[in-house]
């Protein structure tokens, strides 16, 4: 769906927990998530801790969005 939705000119991320298997299926902006059973948060953490844990992932794949690429990218940080 990722690939068809970026030959369609939208640029797109994906944010997954195992990344060599976003890499094998071809996703062109990566941004790493949490955990498998949490890809987008922590239960461990306080409210207040998980939503700027949150925040952050997002604020990453917004800037992932926004970058031009030529190749696959994992945006780490």
């Amino acid at each position: 769906m990722v690939k068809e939705i970026e030959r369609a000119g939208l640029p797109v991320v994906h944010i997954c927990t195992v990344v060599p298997i976003s890499l094998t299926v071809g996703a062109n902006r990566i941004v790493p998530a949490v955990a498998i059973p949490h890809p987008l948060g922590n239960p461990q953490l306080t409210a207040e801790e998980e939503k700027e844990l949150r925040r952050k992932l997002v604020e990453k794949a917004l800037k992932a969005l926004t970058t031009e690429i030529t190749e696959q990218t994992v945006f780490e940080d």
